[in-house]
C-alpha cells in the first residue's frame, strides 16, 4: 500500500480534501497498518573494475528535459522458495519515470547492457546528450558495459564507492517497488515475479502513482507536460 502522502493525493483526485496528518493518523490507528520486514540482502563478491568514471551529477538530480540524465542500479527480489532474482532499472531524472526495467536470474553486465539497450531503443536520446549515473558495481565498470555506453554515445557517471546518497533516486524507487509491490506478495514462479515488477514499473509507477517530485503528478503526466 502507498504511504499517507500518496493516499492524500489519491483522495484529492476524487474530491476528498483530507489533510495529510488526518490520513496518516487513520492509516496508523484505525487501519493498524505496519511496515513489512524485508528478507536479508544476499551477499555479493566485488569484481575488478575495467574503468571507473567521475561523478558528473554530484547529487544534482534535476534535469531540464527528458533523456538528459538517467540513473540505474540493481536490486534483489525473492521468490517464495527463497531463490533470488535481480532487477535492473533505469529512471529518467527529469520526471522520475521508469524508462527500462528487466528482471533476471543473475546480476551481470549483460543484464545491465540489455536494460540500457531497451531504454535507448524506446527513448532515442540525441547522441552525446545523455548522462547515465550508476554506482561502481562491477557490472557498470566492466569492459563490456563501458564499451557499449561508448558505442551508444552515453556518458557514464558514477557514485563515490559505498555512498548510496549519490544515487538516491534509485534507492527511493527500489524502496517504493518493494514496499508497495513485491513485499506484499509471494511469487511461486519467476514468471509471476517478472510480470508483477514490469506492470508496477510501466503501469502503476509511471501512469497511476503520484510522485512528490512532480508535485504529486504521475511521471507520465510530468513527462507529457515537458
Amino acid at each position: 500500500m502507498d504511504g499517507y502522502r500518496s493516499m492524500t493525493a489519491y483522495l484529492k483526485r476524487v474530491g476528498h480534501g483530507y489533510s495529510a496528518a488526518t490520513i496518516h493518523k487513520y492509516m496508523n490507528t484505525q487501519m493498524g497498518l505496519r511496515s513489512i520486514v524485508r528478507p536479508k540482502k544476499p551477499g555479493a563478491k566485488p569484481g575488478k573494475p575495467h574503468k571507473v568514471f567521475e561523478n558528473k551529477l554530484r547529487q544534482d538530480f534535476h534535469a531540464d528535459k527528458p533523456n538528459q540524465k538517467w540513473c540505474t542500479d540493481f536490486t534483489y527480489l525473492f521468490l517464495k522458495n527463497g531463490d533470488v532474482r535481480y532487477n535492473c532499472t533505469i529512471i529518467d531524472l527529469h520526471d522520475r519515470s521508469v524508462v527500462a526495467s528487466i528482471t533476471d536470474r543473475h546480476i551481470t553486465s549483460e543484464l545491465a547492457i540489455r536494460t540500457l539497450q531497451k531504454a535507448l531503443e524506446s527513448q532515442r536520446p540525441a547522441d552525446g546528450s545523455l548522462i547515465l549515473h550508476s554506482d561502481q558495481g562491477s557490472q557498470y565498470t566492466s569492459k563490456a558495459f563501458t564499451e557499449f555506453c561508448g558505442s551508444g554515445h552515453v556518458s557514464q557517471s558514477m557514485s563515490k564507492a559505498g555512498y548510496p546518497y549519490d544515487n538516491a533516486p534509485m534507492e527511493r524507487y527500489f524502496n517504493t517497488l518493494k514496499n508497495e509491490c513485491t513485499n506484499l506478495y509471494e511469487f511461486r514462479t519467476q514468471e509471476e515475479l517478472y510480470q508483477t515488477v514490469e506492470e508496477f514499473a510501466y503501469a502503476t509507477y509511471n501512469h497511476v502513482r503520484p510522485h512528490s517530485y512532480n508535485g504529486y503528478r504521475t511521471p507520465f503526466e510530468a513527462r507529457c507536460a515537458a
